[in-house]
């Protein structure tokens, strides 16, 4: 069997890091595709040094650009790789333009999709992610859920065919680096202490693209940052708005940083007091090291971990990022609500016995 993965997104590359292993341990010929949507070094490069992620055979650099231009270009160039290696399947990960460019080139050309974290849904329904994730499902002939509620949510919608409840890749690449890394060299590096900072990622358009929403997630920040250390690993997006908008003085009283690779993700959220975050990945990540988060957005994909108590929704407002913080509500237990941390062998397996 042949099949192409295409990812272009930092999520992406952590879910292919073991993914990708597996399907090479199973002797599945696996031709990777990255779409340069993220290009900058930091948000791409060192996630495949730090992840072992073999290179990729083709790069489309695809850069930077409107929803319009970036999954244009991708379908454009995607199809030529697409022609000439005659996959049997093509796999895609997520919610990114990469997602659902990918998908519809290969469902154009009769060639079937797989999608890995199939099955989530969330508002607003015209988020670009949330379009992205609900078409890219209903042109996926296998859709691998990291979760019961995404199955749930399939269901719903009148997708029963092709649904496996897998668990959650990011559970497995989770649980190998928090075995690994060196989480005393890291907070040396940041000066930091166990448990007393908030660790915060900023990067969702809805956010960083209105001035009023993120001026006052900035102004939560510098709230919080009066009572404890905030580190701010900063997205180029959100970089260039806060120049743009004049919000620099708010960034005074955070410890901003770099974007920081895999390892040091992991290593910040796992010390850390309480996470502040947009992100749909370091909103798991929270979880799986049993850190209470605080969700930046007015509703949110991983809705079980708000309905268990582990994460707050607080949208862009900022009593309650201070109040998420401070007086977070004690969360239920720890369940494996992701599976049991062998999702991307499931994953693999299930690829290698299907019948095309």
């Amino acid at each position: 069997m042949k099949i192409v993965s295409i990812v272009g997104a930092r999520p992406q590359f952590i879910k292919e890091s073991l993914v990708g292993k597996k399907l090479n341990e199973f002797g599945i010929n696996e031709i990777l595709v990255h779409s340069g949507q993220h290009y900058d070094f930091n948000m791409s490069d060192i996630f495949f040094k730090v992840l072992e992620i073999k290179n990729p055979q083709y790069n489309l650099g695809i850069g930077s650009g409107t929803h319009a231009e970036q999954t244009g270009k991708i379908m454009i160039e995607f199809e030529k790789i697409l022609m000439k290696e005659k996959p049997s399947l093509v796999l895609v990960y997520g919610d990114t333009n990469t997602t659902l460019g990918g998908a519809l080139t290969a469902a154009k050309l009769k060639i079937p999709v797989a999608h890995v974290e199939a099955g989530l849904r969330q508002e607003p329904k015209d988020m670009p992610e949330e379009i992205n994730r609900v078409l890219t499902d209903r042109i996926s002939q296998f859709k691998f859920c990291p979760s019961q509620k995404a199955v749930e949510n399939l269901a719903m919608e009148g997708m029963k065919s092709g649904v496996y409840f897998t668990g959650d890749v990011m559970l497995d690449v989770f649980l190998k680096f928090k075995k690994d890394v060196d989480m005393k060299t890291v907070l040396e590096r940041y000066d930091l202490k166990p448990k007393r900072y908030v660790f915060s990622t900023i990067h969702r358009d809805f956010n960083t693209d209105i001035e009023t929403r993120l001026e006052s997630i900035l102004k939560g920040l510098s709230r919080v940052a009066k009572q404890m250390p905030v580190i701010f690993p900063i997205h180029p997006r959100t970089k260039k708005r806060i120049s743009e908008f004049g919000l620099g003085d708010l960034l005074k009283t955070l410890k901003v940083i770099d974007p920081v690779g895999y390892d040091e993700s992991v290593a910040l959220t796992s010390n850390a007091f309480s996470i502040v975050t947009d992100s749909g990945g370091l909103q798991k990540e929270s979880y799986f090291a049993g850190i209470p988060g605080v969700v930046a957005m007015k509703d949110t994909g991983w809705i079980e971990l708000v309905e268990s108590g582990w994460n707050v929704l607080a949208d862009a407002d900022e009593e309650k990022i201070y109040d998420g913080v401070f007086r977070h509500p004690e969360p239920d237990d720890i369940k494996e609500i992701y599976g049991d941390g062998n999702a991307s062998e499931k994953i693999a397996n299930i690829i290698r016995n299907i019948k095309i």
